[in-house]
């Protein structure tokens, strides 16, 4: 069964009624996820408002929620600027610095794209990253 997690309780109560789903209401900066209780996660535009600092900690931690063999999607948008824009915090990437935070983190990076797809590059400015938990841990 899906989880779902999100930070505002808000949501996760429109989440709850909406899908019968469990929902886990927490924020990035202080998850408390069961170890390898995840076969994946998916990440669309949200781990954008991690701080630089702070993404190799939410990476592992992560990395630990996954099953061997598990899979992490996560789609964010590239650039190279990083802070507060009005009342939202950005961490803009490109994939070889999400890279080097994916391989330090442990996981495999199976493929990466820009999306939306069929465009020049220019005008693609979202960076998907599809990676995965080693079925065997070192």
């Amino acid at each position: 069964m899906p989880v779902g997690l999100d930070g505002s309780a808000v949501f996760c109560t429109m989440a709850r009624s909406y899908t019968g789903c469990p929902i886990l209401c927490q924020k990035f900066l202080s998850l408390q996820l069961s170890k390898q209780a995840y076969d994946g996660i998916f990440a669309n535009a949200s781990l954008f408002h991690v701080p630089s600092q702070e993404l190799p900690r939410v990476l592992e931690e992560l990395y630990v929620a996954l099953r061997p063999g598990g899979i992490l999607f996560l789609s964010n948008p590239r650039g190279n600027q990083e802070g507060w824009y009005g009342q939202r915090y950005g961490h803009y990437m490109q994939f070889d610095f999400s890279n080097q935070l994916m391989e330090t983190a442990a996981f495999k990076v199976i493929n990466h794209y820009y999306r939306p797809a069929g465009k020049p590059i220019h005008e693609q400015p979202w960076l998907a990253i599809v990676a995965m938990k080693p079925l065997e841990v070192m």
